[in-house]
């Protein structure tokens, strides 16, 4: 075989102006779905197509560190859902007088009203002690499975489906639960469903806790808070 073969590249064309339209209407609209979320079973199809999305998503060194566990069980939900109070009462404790009550009024979590719900891995034996691209960042198996999670979440959005990401869990609650590997890391929980409806602007702008911040003041150019070219 050669090495390089010709015929198995794709042309790196530009995408047609309704294709662009398309991707990039997903990204501005993706949102972070919590109460929205309608009861009815999302389609095996469905299912396959976004996980088939994730799979797909770049990976540092090609080594796809990544699994998905469904779960679709009202008592597996449940349980996850409990895991889950128990950490959002620790972290309401963090906050201080009114940050607390607003905090304490934030739907944070769709567990059991989402019909399924996703448990994202990362297992970082997966190729090996050394693996190209991680030898300096042992990070990169991590960053490589957030990837596959933005592939599902825009693939879900493009579906009109719903996906919330929750975070506040003890991960060694989830592993027990879900039966999880102790060297295999918790990246996410996510909760996936149709929608009745999305937000606008991100829910936590629109309660006023936190607002997009202007892009200008994220960029800078040839060094660290350089803001002119």
């Amino acid at each position: 075989m050669r090495p390089f073969d010709e015929d198995a590249l794709s042309v790196a064309s530009g995408f047609s102006l309704a294709e662009r339209e398309a991707v990039y209407h997903a990204i501005m609209t993706r949102r972070d779905v919590r109460s929205q979320f309608l009861p009815e079973p999302l389609p095996d199809d469905v299912v396959e197509r976004l996980l088939t999305a994730a799979h797909h998503a770049p990976s540092v060194g090609f080594m796809q560190p990544w699994n998905f566990i469904l779960v679709r069980s009202p008592t597996v939900r449940a349980r996850i859902r409990d895991a889950f109070a128990k950490a959002n009462e620790e972290a309401a404790l963090m906050f201080e007088g009114e940050r607390r009550q607003v905090y304490r009024s934030l739907k944070l979590e769709g567990i059991v009203e989402a019909p399924l719900g996703i448990c994202v891995t990362c297992d970082p034996t997966r190729s090996g002690s050394v693996v190209l691209g991680r030898t300096h960042n042992p990070r990169m198996d991590s960053y490589s499975t957030v990837c596959a999670i933005q592939n599902l979440w825009l693939a879900a959005r493009a579906e009109g489906i719903g996906i919330g990401w929750v975070s506040i869990f003890h991960e060694a609650d989830l592993k027990t639960i879900l039966g999880i590997p102790e060297h295999i890391e918790v990246v996410a929980w996510l909760c996936a469903g149709f929608v009745d409806r999305l937000y606008d602007q991100p829910e936590l702008s629109v309660k006023g806790w936190r607002q997009r911040l202007p892009l200008e003041e994220l960029v800078f150019h040839d060094g660290w808070g350089r803001n002119e070219r």
